[in-house]
């Protein structure tokens, strides 16, 4: 498949099984997973959000499989501009830096500067216009860069402070629980 036909299908509709599908596809394939991040800067966000969606499935599915890749995803990361793909790329990097992640990755994820990605979990935790769930990726996701970077645990923990203030129960809730985390480890 070409990037253009794969364009093509997802300007359609997707559902859940739809993009597993197509992410097996791609796979028996071997669809450039390089090929597949440039569609997520595709111009209509509709299509960046789907191929995003898909390459979340893929690259979560066997990071292994991809580690080659990672150092092009993160050299993106910061490119991101529509809200939908930022979700897909965030949530990659929460599972990503997931302290039970595979040693390889984790090898893999040290030589490579994950600044810029630390940068845009903090503008997506201030951004209003940020859904929850990409806020809480976020936290994760940093929570989890917390020993990486030092000064990230007392920048995260005024960010969680601040959206707990007005926050919905399950910010209140998973704040807490990471406020409570941040200063046991």
């Amino acid at each position: 498949m070409t990037q253009g036909e794969l364009v093509k299908i997802i300007s359609n509709t997707l559902g859940k099984p739809k993009v597993l599908e197509l992410g097996r596809i791609l796979t028996e394939q071997k669809f450039s997973l390089h090929d597949l991040i440039d569609i997520t800067f595709y111009p209509d966000s509709t299509i960046a959000f789907r191929a995003s969606w898909i390459l979340e499935n893929m690259l979560l599915a066997d990071p292994i499989k991809y580690e080659p890749e990672l150092e092009y995803f993160f050299s993106r990361f910061k490119e991101v501009k529509y809200h939908g793909p930022q979700r897909h790329y965030i949530k990659i990097l929460m599972h990503l830096t997931d302290p039970k992640m595979h040693p390889v990755i984790k090898r893999q994820l040290e030589t490579i500067d994950l600044e810029p990605a630390v940068e845009r979990c903090f503008d997506s935790m201030i951004d209003p216009k940020a859904k929850i769930a990409v806020k809480v990726f976020s936290s994760e996701a940093l929570f989890n860069l917390r020993h990486r970077y030092d000064w990230v645990a007392e920048e995260l923990a005024n960010q969680i402070q601040f959206l707990m203030r007005n926050g919905s129960p399950g910010i209140q809730s998973r704040g807490k629980k990471l406020l409570a985390m941040l200063f046991v480890n």
